[in-house]
């Protein structure tokens, strides 16, 4: 946790421009950014992944990139949440001003097979 960049972040250890703060949230504008406005918005509350935060730590994530976008005027914007190193794991992003600027992405998709579509949402719903 120690070296954690967004512990250090928290902490003040490293400096940031802070957009918004509270008890369970931090947003700063990133200091690397891929468009204006580019923010990063993290819970307080240290863990790796999305599943290693308790849902209370969570309750503000997305008022405060809703308060972000208006506050930015955005009206295209990309709000990211990956986990692991191989989903390229980020955090949120704000706003995508033009298609030059911010993260590109490509959609793979697959043609559907309904019956094992809807044998995979059964089983998505049974473990919720």
């Amino acid at each position: 946790m120690s070296a954690c960049i967004f512990c250090r972040i928290i902490k003040g250890e490293i400096p940031s421009l802070k957009l918004f703060e509270s008890d369970k949230t931090l947003a700063f504008l990133d200091i690397g950014p891929l468009s204006k406005g580019h923010a990063l918005v993290i819970p307080k509350f240290h863990g790796a992944k999305l599943a290693d935060i308790p849902d209370d730590q969570l309750s503000e994530i997305l008022p405060t990139l809703k308060k972000l976008v208006t506050a930015t005027g955005a009206t295209d914007y990309n709000i990211l949440q990956n986990n692991g190193a191989i989903a390229h794991q980020e955090v949120h992003h704000i706003p995508k001003p033009n298609e030059i600027e911010g993260l590109g992405i490509t959609w793979n998709s697959t043609p559907t097979d309904m019956p094992k579509l809807k044998a995979l949402c059964e089983r998505i719903k049974a473990n919720m």
